[in-house]
């Protein structure tokens, strides 16, 4: 099982403490950056029209935006499979 698979279902299980690196990581599996990578990190997708925002928070992800992304991964079924990431 890969990192990024292990860090969704620790998400997807309640969890939301996560390091803020990792959260760039598994949210760059379906979206690409929309500028450069300043603060916030900004992250669109070309057939969802909502972008995700990531701000880095001594280290860490903001919980209120994991939670969003994880919206997003629930609504448009989003899986490992569908992003090329799936070993």
């Amino acid at each position: 099982m890969t990192k990024k698979r292990k860090l969704l279902e620790k998400l997807l299980s309640g969890t939301r403490n996560v390091q803020f690196d990792d959260m760039v990581n598994l949210v760059g599996i379906w979206f690409s950056p929309f500028q450069d990578q300043r603060e916030p990190h900004i992250f669109e997708h070309p057939s969802i029209p909502e972008l995700v925002n990531l701000q880095n928070k001594k280290g860490q992800a903001k919980p209120y935006q994991v939670r969003q992304f994880l919206l997003l991964v629930e609504q448009y079924n989003l899986t490992l499979e569908d992003s090329g990431d799936s070993k």
